[in-house]
């Protein structure tokens, strides 16, 4: 595995849950971390961890790609990219509300590819990155359209991205963090992993060696396959 020291490391849904657990993660392993939100508490709880706090609305390009702009201007490079923010609703599809499956694509597919569509390049250029996509079970389930929708397209993209990056040392992976106790669920849900229990998985694809596993799904640190029906209908999705 590679060193994290000195590493740029850029995080969107970075305020709380997930994003935080891994932010304060990356941040005691020596890395530089961008963390992007849109809420103002979610910014106050980047900065009192000591990152760099973004005001950042992964729907819209020209916020995505600032993010990306400051992490390159202040450090010279972007080595790992966490696309992680992430909402939910649980409506379906004849009970949509106008506009709220294309909130949550723009959210969990728009968002990511113009990350990636920002990043890649200075990946490119300085012949390294890492890409972690945070999808989940729900990519393969058979309810709540929108978010399912949103993150079995991210999984494919992230697939093409890595067959497109595949002549540098650019590896693009996807992350299935199982359950966890994360504000996505809108309640307490304890019995349920806490959020830094994911920071091991996220660590391990972004410290990946060169020739390492790309375009997979890890749940757990271990590869997992997608799109088999290995999902009992009504099982808890991440």
């Amino acid at each position: 595995m590679e060193s994290l020291q000195d590493k740029t490391v850029v995080i969107t849904g970075a305020g709380s849950g997930i994003g935080l657990a891994c932010a304060e993660g990356f941040l005691a392993d020596g890395a530089t971390v961008y963390g992007a939100d849109i809420s103002p508490s979610g910014l106050d709880a980047i900065d009192s961890i000591g990152a760099t706090a973004l005001e950042i609305d992964v729907s819209k390009d020209a916020d995505v790609r600032a993010m990306i702009e400051r992490a390159e201007r202040d450090t010279g490079q972007i080595d790992v990219l966490f696309n992680n923010a992430g909402m939910a609703f649980g409506t379906q599809i004849e009970d949509l509300p106008a506009g709220q499956f294309e909130e949550m694509l723009a959210v969990h597919l728009f968002g990511p590819i113009y990350a990636m569509r920002a990043a890649l390049p200075i990946m490119r250029r300085n012949g390294h990155g890492r890409v972690i996509n945070s999808i989940s079970r729900g990519a393969e389930a058979d309810r709540d359209v929108a978010y399912a929708a949103g993150k079995s397209a991210l999984w494919t993209a992230g697939r093409v991205a890595a067959r497109e990056t595949s002549d540098v040392d650019i590896l693009v992976n996807s992350l299935i963090p199982g359950p966890t106790n994360t504000p996505i669920w809108r309640r307490d849900v304890s019995h349920l992993q806490p959020a830094a229990a994911v920071y091991p998985t996220v660590k391990m694809l972004a410290t990946l060696p060169a020739g390492g596993p790309t375009g997979q799904a890890f749940f757990w640190e271990r590869p997992y396959p997608l799109f088999l029906n290995t999902i009992p209908a009504g099982s808890d999705t991440a």
